[in-house]
């Protein structure tokens, strides 16, 4: 399902990962930069994954929005606004630390700054992935990839 960010697509999003089982929802963006490189984080190797390079991403809190988690998850993890949120891009399940079902819904958005005013909280390296280094993530953020790549063109 690709199709542009409204009310009802986020409300049949979450309606579905209810009836899915799913406990906890996250978010995650697709940060294109002007070259087309993708903002990638790094975990602490001490982390829960520790080592795994994914997209800006986290939890959405009680009484949130989709879209609102988006702009808060994306400026706490990297500084940087989200100006714009584009095409979901589609989710993935997983489990998380404490063993709850997890579904991460992804987006495309856009950022109000360049790549050099990253400031990072609670990953210890950020990359803007050129198509071979977005290789480094997780076969399930790697279709994401490919969807936005799809988009994209």
């Amino acid at each position: 399902m690709n199709a542009h960010v409204d009310a009802a697509l986020l409300g049949y999003l979450i309606r579905a990962a209810d009836a899915d089982g799913i406990t906890k929802h996250v978010v995650g963006a697709v940060i294109p930069n002007a070259e087309g490189r993708v903002l990638l984080l790094h975990r602490a190797a001490d982390d829960y994954l520790g080592g795994l390079w994914e997209l800006p991403s986290g939890g959405v809190d009680a009484g949130e929005t989709l879209t609102e988690a988006l702009h808060r998850e994306v400026a706490e993890e990297t500084g940087l606004t989200v100006t714009g949120i584009g095409t979901y891009l589609g989710s993935f399940d997983y489990l998380s630390r404490s063993g709850m079902r997890t579904r991460q819904f992804n987006f495309t958005a856009r950022v109000t700054h360049e790549s050099d005013t990253v400031k990072l909280t609670e990953h210890d390296a950020h990359l803007w992935a050129d198509r071979t280094e977005q290789e480094q993530v997780s076969s399930a953020v790697r279709t994401v990839l490919a969807t936005w790549r799809q988009e994209a063109e």
